[in-house]
């Protein structure tokens, strides 16, 4: 690995580090802030506009630096970062164990294996849970905005379209995972919030 990309996986690993300290939705808030700053809603990220966004986002780096991790995050070349380019560079990397148990969490709650999450889905196997919630009981939300609360919750900021891909999904639990250092904590949880066998 050349000095370059050493110092450019360094610089994602410290973006990472610093949206994990913000819990497992920094990633996501970091999404915010990036489109935030697409001042011209062009879904991507010019190099002036990358300075402003990593200056507020809290980490300070020289012109050098940032240029490298622009260069780094923009795998196409293309001039400006798009939104998959940072999220798939700021994932978490999850194990394999991890993995397969969020892709089987994701194929079970998937009910009508379109391979993407949305209300059909939520209302055959989420609608038990949703019923409990507070505004629900308290009759401020409707059933079908109880569960599209839980929908938009994993649904990409970038995207919030009230459909979740299985990237969007693994790309949630990728910042879940990285707050969890046991594997087998990380895989029971899984397994009992989305009602699989345990193993």
């Amino acid at each position: 690995m050349s000095d370059e990309n050493r110092t450019a996986q360094l610089l994602i690993g410290a973006l990472r580090d610093q949206c994990l300290l913000k819990g497992h939705n920094g990633i996501r808030g970091l999404g915010l802030v990036f489109r935030r700053m697409d001042i011209d809603f062009s879904k991507g990220i010019v190099y002036p506009e990358f300075r402003i966004a990593i200056d507020r986002y809290g980490l300070k780096m020289s012109e050098g630096y940032s240029k490298t991790f622009f260069n780094a995050l923009d795998k196409d070349e293309s001039g400006a970062i798009d939104f998959a380019e940072l999220m798939n560079a700021l994932r978490s990397p999850m194990n394999e164990r991890r993995a397969n148990v969020v892709k089987e969490a994701f194929d079970n709650f998937d009910v009508n294996t379109d391979r993407k999450l949305s209300l059909d889905d939520l209302r055959v196997f989420y609608t038990a849970n949703a019923k409990n919630h507070p505004k629900y009981l308290s009759g401020e939300w409707t059933l079908d905005q109880t569960l599209r609360s839980f929908l938009d919750s994993i649904d990409s900021p970038d995207d919030p379209d009230g459909v979740v891909t299985r990237e969007e999904f693994l790309d949630y639990y990728a910042g879940v995972s990285a707050t969890i250092d046991d594997d087998s904590y990380f895989v029971m949880m899984m397994r009992s919030c989305y009602g699989l066998p345990q193993r």
